[in-house]
């Protein structure tokens, strides 16, 4: 063979090579990635081309599926009761926009594909079975979740969670505005689209994915940290509070609300009456350091994963003294979801134990045999059982003759603390109004909450967490309770 034909069989020979390598890497290196991967046409017509399994909440599923009826390789499409109600929980499953939360996390179980049914999915093959969904039950209590969401109409923009302290259960979950999945659970995608532009966000859940600055909200992890560190051990002594007080490196007094007793008050006093003055110099007194431990024992600075990723809250770690005081009355850059503060308010009723937020009790096969069950975890301890009770005893007394009244049911103990959080360039726009809160009763504390309220209608003045916020958290306790009987 002479020398040209010798180099374009050694270069053919690299092409046939290079082929089988390019095709055994496509056959068995990325085949299942290929067959999972959203752009394959075919996944989608898989997803939809049996009904789903259902989202459950006490028993009845609030999905459905129904035939498409439009022509269309896509033989089924998701329906939704009360689907503005619940989007906050499911997400939504759209032919023509993919899915998101729930339907996308649990989109295996609820497909029938996850590798957890491949038995199942095996026995219907041999007996010539249709391909059914599994069902995904919720820790969702549905009195609560309509409580909240009905508490949130007509008041702009916010958001309720509601959790159980002692496992961690999430019991509400609502955001405003909010949408309907069903307009766009079809092929057609405009209705998405409107939405999408919407400068309102309403399919942004605030719940979980928006953080606000937590205002007085935020004196309940102050008060906390306070009390671990032993700065003060005794909830009804003066503390070292003089009025009015300068922020250290600065000549600027830090403002209370009004002319409120904050003068050496107790922490009792101090948190009934929300002292800017006290708890700012509580957070300077102990440091960045200790307020940011506190704040991350208690859930800060990181992401929660409920199944649904909820963002981080934040609790600067870079401030100077100033900063810190600002920080520690839930000003400067301290930023909090209504989920984490939910969190704060679960711990404290809970003894100082806080359990990991979730919202799938369970995942169920297509015949309902159980194939996972969430089991309640603890997170961490963020204050002892018997600061944490201090801290109930003070935070009851905002409930009882405090800032917090209009969250009181009668023969029902309860605490809370209000806030109302600074909002826009200089304060320039309405107010958030925050309220969180527990329930507790003879047999626990059925129930934690918290309330963020953006209401741009309101008057200024009329704009408080006392005010907006509290008679929501309120019926969404009395419905959690009423619900336990």
């Amino acid at each position: 063979m002479n020398k040209p034909l010798r180099r374009i069989a050694v270069f053919c020979g690299f092409l046939i090579l290079a082929l089988i390598v390019r095709d055994n890497w496509l056959q068995y290196v990325q085949a299942d990635t290929l067959a999972k991967d959203e752009k394959n046409r075919r996944v989608t017509i898989e997803r939809y081309g049996t009904p789903r399994g259902n989202i459950i909440v006490n028993g009845k599923p609030v999905t459905g599926s129904k035939e498409s009826g439009d022509g269309n390789d896509l033989k089924y499409q998701r329906t939704y009761s009360n689907g503005s109600m619940w989007s906050p929980v499911t997400g939504f499953a759209s032919q023509s926009v993919g899915a998101t939360q729930l339907e996308s996390i649990e989109d295996g179980i609820l497909t029938g594909n996850d590798d957890r049914l491949f038995f199942r999915r095996s026995l219907d093959m041999l007996t010539g079975e249709k391909k059914e969904g599994g069902n995904v039950v919720t820790t969702l209590n549905s009195a609560a979740q309509k409580a909240a969401y009905d508490g949130l109409k007509g008041r702009g923009k916010g958001a309720v969670a509601a959790i159980d302290p002692s496992t961690g259960a999430i019991l509400a979950l609502a955001s405003a505005p909010s949408y309907d999945p069903s307009t766009f659970a079809g092929a057609d995608g405009k209705a998405f689209q409107k939405l999408d532009k919407d400068k309102d966000k309403p399919m942004l859940n605030r719940a979980l994915r928006e953080t606000y600055p937590p205002g007085s909200t935020f004196k309940a992890v102050t008060a906390a940290a306070a009390l671990e560190h032993g700065l003060y051990d005794d909830i009804d002594a003066p503390t070292k509070s003089p009025l009015p007080w300068t922020m250290p490196d600065t000549t600027q007094p830090l403002p209370n609300e009004g002319n409120i007793p904050c003068k050496n008050a107790s922490l009792r006093q101090a948190l009934r009456v929300s002292c800017n003055t006290v708890f700012g110099k509580i957070g300077s007194d102990l440091g960045k350091d200790k307020m940011l431990e506190t704040a991350e024992k208690f859930g800060f600075n990181e992401e929660q994963f409920v199944p649904v990723r909820s963002n981080a809250s934040v609790f600067p770690e870079k401030m100077d003294r100033p900063q810190t005081a600002l920080s520690s009355i839930g000003q400067f850059e301290t930023a909090a979801t209504p989920l984490q503060m939910a969190m704060v308010a679960s711990a404290i009723a809970n003894d100082g134990k806080l359990m990991e937020p979730y919202m799938v009790s369970e995942l169920q096969a297509p015949n309902l045999d159980v194939i996972e069950k969430h089991a309640p975890k603890e997170m961490s301890e963020p204050l002892s059982e018997e600061n944490a009770q201090k801290l109930q005893d003070m935070m009851e007394t905002v409930v009882s003759e405090g800032t917090g009244t209009n969250a009181k049911i009668p023969g029902v103990t309860v605490g809370g603390k209000t806030g109302t959080a600074q909002h826009g360039v200089d304060n320039s726009e309405n107010p958030y109004a925050w309220f969180i809160s527990y329930a507790k009763t003879d047999s626990g504390s059925p129930v934690a909450v918290a309330v963020v309220v953006e209401d741009s209608k309101a008057g200024r003045d009329d704009i408080s967490g006392g005010g907006l916020a509290a008679p929501i958290a309120k019926d969404v306790m009395q419905a959690v309770l009423d619900s336990k009987k």
